[in-house]
């Protein structure tokens, strides 16, 4: 065992004293060690129910004969972080986490770790960890929040956005919008749509890293619970027959979760998660390899914010195994790779049924028969952008409008809620990416807004910086080279007329390869809007986001 080093023979004394330190008996010591990476706290509702989940895996680990130490992740709730300096640091925290899990895990010798994530960066943060240690490990996370109700309908926090749009719009009623405000949350959990949390959860039941029913048990199903006791337990089997993250997270693995990813319609924000988890495996993706993907894959599900269903809906008619069946039926999925259950994708899919045609559509009645996202690129983003195509109203697909530029959000929010932008017109945010946020901020306040006034079917969004999983219409993020770099978007005025194609994957402005020479004559790169702290260190070291994002040290 790794941890044999720490604990056997004279040597080990010391730390052995440690050990006794904390209450270990002997028989303790002498299991095998489980880290338990809890991300509990009280400020992000997906994380508030965290330290039950924890409680259940650790019963789970003692049951399989480990011994199960907690130590903590940390996490940001990007709906409290929206809007202001904190979103800077909502991205950047996926290395944080990946860091001091690594960190942790090393210096004290575990033999094999659960993860327990729920919220957007923590999920893929801790699948990085995962990778880059490479001991046996298993994801099950706190689980989705239930939909709430407002009139009667399904609504999730994409509601409360929108309506704060149509409220600053004089469409609804102060009254109105304290009623979703009040209703929309209703329960402990990530929020109820298919956004980025439950997007990277659900995949990494794709990815095989975490057992059936973890992206999709709501938090407060007692199912939960068991989930997690049954985690600790496969850890446990995972150790014994030494499989590891990268035994599991394969080339063919990450195509896996390239091909649900389309089926389902996740956020944009898995384009730049899963070449991050994938480059910690030793495996680059090539994003051009989703639209070849895309291509051939059917998007089965319309979730919010794309549609009227939601996480727990999907949990119903048979979860992410049932979305996986319906489309190996077109042979689309690598199913005899290993997975963390200790057995292949065909054996856990075998007997699964799709027990909702309405909620996961069967592949000869598709939503569309392409998937649900798109990578765009054309003169504005040479190296590439993404969008949510499941998630644009069909007479958005194709558009063409004058630039409206602003140079950061709180200027778009300005311009938009003073009325500034009208139908047709593209609304451009750059110095957002990675670079030159810092730390590439989710635009979900500039798109609620503009679907709050009613311009969702008329008005595009672009920008160098991404989208919440909340998002929905034509919003357009990841634009690579961001303006920081020099790229494109950094060149664009007022008034020059933008195409954008997304069926045809092209994403261009009228302009000549002669003006944008001359253009780009006279620009000039802004100074950096932090220069102390972590995020000063992050832009020096972070890549675009056609790369993931990825933090990369100079050579």
């Amino acid at each position: 065992m790794n941890s044999d080093k720490i604990k056997n023979g004279v040597e080990g004394a010391t730390k052995r004293a440690l050990f006794h330190a904390l209450g270990m008996t002997n028989e303790e010591i002498a299991q095998p060690l489980v880290g338990i990476v809890s991300s509990y706290n009280e400020i992000v509702p997906g994380h508030m129910n965290i330290d039950k989940v924890v409680n259940a895996v650790k019963q789970g680990v003692s049951m399989a004969g480990g011994t199960p130490i907690v130590f903590p992740a940390i996490a940001v709730c990007d709906g409290i972080a929206m809007g202001h300096q904190g979103m800077k640091y909502s991205l950047v925290t996926r290395d944080l986490i990946a860091d001091s899990t690594e960190a942790m895990a090393i210096a004290h010798a575990f033999d094999a770790l659960v993860m327990v994530p729920n919220c957007d960066k923590n999920v893929p943060g801790l699948l990085m960890a995962a990778a880059r240690l490479n001991i046996p490990t298993i994801f099950v996370s706190g689980g989705p929040m239930l939909a709430g109700i407002v009139d009667g309908c399904k609504k999730s926090f994409s509601g409360i956005s929108e309506a704060v749009g149509a409220y600053n719009a004089g469409k609804i009623s102060a009254e109105k919008l304290e009623e979703f405000e009040n209703k929309v949350c209703p329960t402990c959990g990530s929020c109820s749509g298919m956004y980025t949390a439950n997007s990277m959860n659900c995949l990494t039941e794709v990815l095989g890293m975490g057992l059936r029913g973890n992206g999709t048990i709501p938090a407060v199903y007692s199912d939960r619970l068991q989930l997690a006791k049954h985690a600790g337990m496969q850890v446990m089997e995972l150790l014994r027959k030494d499989i590891k993250p990268r035994d599991i997270m394969t080339e063919d693995a990450f195509r896996n979760a390239l091909t649900i990813d389309m089926a389902l319609g996740c956020s944009t924000n898995s384009m730049l998660h899963l070449p991050a988890i994938a480059h910690e495996c030793g495996i680059e993706l090539d994003l051009d390899m989703a639209n070849d993907i895309s291509s051939k894959t059917p998007n089965l599900c319309h979730l919010a914010p794309a549609g009227d269903n939601y996480v727990e809906d999907l949990n119903e008619a048979g979860g992410v195994y049932a979305v996986m069946k319906e489309i190996d039926k077109l042979g689309l999925l690598k199913t005899d790779i290993i997975t963390c259950t200790g057995k292949t994708v065909a054996e856990n899919i075998a007997d699964v049924v799709n027990k909702n045609p309405d909620v996961i559509r069967p592949v000869e009645n598709p939503y569309s028969k392409t998937g649900g996202i798109a990578v765009l690129k054309g003169n504005l983003a040479p190296d590439s952008c993404v969008v949510k195509r499941s998630a644009v109203a069909p007479e958005m697909l194709k558009h063409s409008g004058p630039a409206k530029v602003y140079d950061c959000e709180e200027d778009a929010m300005t311009a938009i809620n003073g009325g500034e932008i009208v139908d047709g017109d593209v609304v451009v945010i750059r110095y957002e990416g990675p670079k030159g946020g810092p730390g590439m901020r989710e635009m979900l306040n500039p798109t609620s807004a503009i679907m709050g006034r009613g311009l969702g079917s008329t008005v595009a969004l672009i920008t160098d910086g991404r989208f919440s999983g909340a998002t929905r219409g034509a919003a357009i993020g990841h634009v690579s080279p961001e303006a920081a770099l020099g790229g494109n978007i950094a060149l664009i005025r007022n008034g020059d007329i933008i195409d954008i194609d997304i069926p045809s994957n092209t994403i261009n402005v009228r302009l000549s390869d002669e003006e944008l020479d001359e253009r780009r004559k006279n620009w000039k790169p802004v100074e950096p809007k932090i220069t102390t702290g972590y995020l000063a260190r992050y832009a020096a070291l972070v890549t675009s986001g056609n790369r993931g994002a990825i933090l990369e040290v100079k050579k």
